[in-house]
């Protein structure tokens, strides 16, 4: 469970590092500089730890506790979690997805390199699609292996970088060109180009062929976590390792103060002082584990363009899971890895271009997983007795101007439209499978971007707080990528260099930053 609110107000009047917000990254950055001996004060406005990395027990009447906002692991460091000494596990998806299309569909089996090929051959009829997929993810693994290791050490320069990839192949693929090109070269089919351009889009409003290279950025960090791109299931829910990483915060010594939102920042450069609803704390160093857009806002300055995020999160808890139209697949395996729905490549570019117009897509693209099917342990007993289950939906091209003129009528309207082409590849409805919570209500909610800017503070609904950068060094980043106009006040959150997704590299390198100051 999250960490329940404290009773206390800050214990001290000074210390040497001050953290703003409890999310994972605040977390980390709070544990590194207290194992370092450092004297640690956390501030998280909310009642509990944890930020959009939370379990959640969503639907009353079932001991379901839900990812209910991040939902899958890949760059987190195994560095992290040693380094912590973390009591948290994640578990490999055999399944790396399944892609309906008309009767059939794509099954992408990690452990079975056959078994693929013949689903591509079934889908595409030929092997050049499968042996352009190996190709192209060869690639990518070899990108892999030797940028992550670079993610908790100071930042290469640009050129440092490429001469650490040393493929200038892969380098112009995902580096310098748009990624739309690669595969539109790579691939023919567009169901098959549509599976691998989705990695480009997750939390990103953009297209194949931007010119600002957006939809690159996004990839690569979709396939470089781990050194392999896998996505892992987090064992016991998200919140379970921001409960393991309050725990170690705590126990190496740093105050954690929960219900208590920081309203200012004032600093020389050598000391800060922070304000809070109720009190004034100083510090030798500030951590920000908010987004840029909010520290220009604590400090008064003026702030950068606002973020805006694109995604619908949708959580659900079903009496079974669905039959599949393609009754050739199993519900077991095509669940359990990534379920791609409306996301061929020509389908990505008719929402994209539906939804810059201002407009919900027609046909709205999403992905479901189904956490339960990997680790059970998310449900009571009784529930996985019953043949309970989890499901997990991302829709992609839902900005968060669709929203702003009706928030919840445009968030109903886009989610019965993304609910509509599930159920056009089920052989059954999508509503006769859901629970029914303990007040008669169906076991689903949905998340807009306007909703995730007010329950957890993503700017925009942005779950990246801005767009993703390049891993190697930027203008005024510093040395580690969280350095901001301000000596002493460091970036810990998503919005560092290097920063997005649930991985506790930007909370480990503000600490190196200080501890290094």
């Amino acid at each position: 469970m999250p960490q329940q609110p404290q009773p206390h107000r800050p214990l001290r009047t000074t210390y040497d590092a001050v953290i703003v917000g409890g999310g994972h990254n605040g977390l980390v950055a709070a544990a590194y500089l207290a194992r370092a001996g450092r004297s640690v004060l956390l501030l998280e406005r909310l009642p509990s730890t944890g930020g959009a990395a939370v379990s959640t027990r969503a639907f009353s009447g079932f001991d379901a506790r839900l990812s209910r906002y991040s939902y899958l692991v890949s760059l987190l460091p195994r560095k992290i979690v040693d380094d912590l000494g973390l009591r948290f596990a994640v578990r490999r998806r055999r399944i790396s997805s399944y892609t309906p299309h008309g009767d059939g569909g794509l099954l992408v089996d990690a452990g079975s390199a056959a078994r693929t090929r013949e689903s591509f051959v079934r889908l595409t009829g030929s092997d050049r699609d499968f042996e352009a997929w190996q190709r192209f993810y060869g690639m990518t693994q070899r990108v892999a292996e030797r940028v992550f290791p670079t993610l908790t050490g100071p930042l290469p320069s640009r050129g440092e970088l490429e001469r650490i990839v040393d493929d200038p192949r892969a380098w112009e693929a995902l580096f310098e060109r748009p990624l739309g090109e690669s595969l539109e070269a790579a691939f023919d089919d567009d169901v098959v180009r549509g599976v691998v351009l989705t990695d480009a889009l997750i939390g990103t409003f953009t297209h194949a062929h931007d010119p600002s290279l957006l939809q690159n950025r996004c990839f690569l960090y979709h396939v470089i976590g781990g050194g392999t791109g896998d996505w892992d299931v987090p064992v016991g829910g998200m919140g379970a390792l921001t409960d393991a990483l309050a725990e170690a915060a705590r126990a190496a010594g740093a105050e954690i103060v929960t219900g208590t939102e920081v309203t200012a920042i004032a600093t020389d450069g050598t000391r800060a002082e922070v304000d809070f609803d109720g009190g004034r704390v100083s510090a030798r160093h500030v951590l920000v584990n908010a987004s840029p857009h909010a520290l220009a806002g604590l400090l008064g300055e003026a702030a950068p363009d606002r973020p805006e995020g694109a995604q619908l999160k949708v959580n659900m808890l079903l009496r079974r899971l669905p039959r599949l139209r393609d009754a050739g697949a199993d519900p077991r395996e095509a669940f359990s890895g990534t379920f791609h729905i409306a996301e061929s490549y020509t389908q990505l570019q008719t929402a994209y271009e539906e939804a810059a117009a201002g407009a919900v897509p027609t046909a709205p693209p999403s992905e479901i997983y189904c956490h339960s099917l990997t680790d059970p342990t998310i449900l009571a007993p009784g529930l996985v007795a019953d043949g309970m289950h989890t499901l997990t939906l991302f829709g992609l091209h839902a900005p968060a101007r669709l929203f702003a003129a009706d928030p919840a009528g445009a968030k109903d309207a886009l989610l019965k439209a993304t609910l509509a082409q599930l159920d056009a590849v089920l052989a059954e409805p999508l509503a006769d499978c859901l629970a029914v919570d303990a007040d008669g209500r169906p076991c689903i909610e949905a998340k807009s971007p306007l909703d995730l800017e007010r329950e957890v503070g993503l700017p925009g609904g942005h779950i990246f707080h801005r767009d993703l950068s390049f891993p190697y060094a930027q203008e005024r980043a510093g040395a580690w990528g969280v350095a901001t106009a301000h000596a002493n006040v460091l970036l810990c959150g998503a919005g560092a260099v290097r920063g997005g997704g649930v991985s506790g590299i930007p909370g480990h390198n503000a600490a190196m930053a200080a501890l290094s100051a």
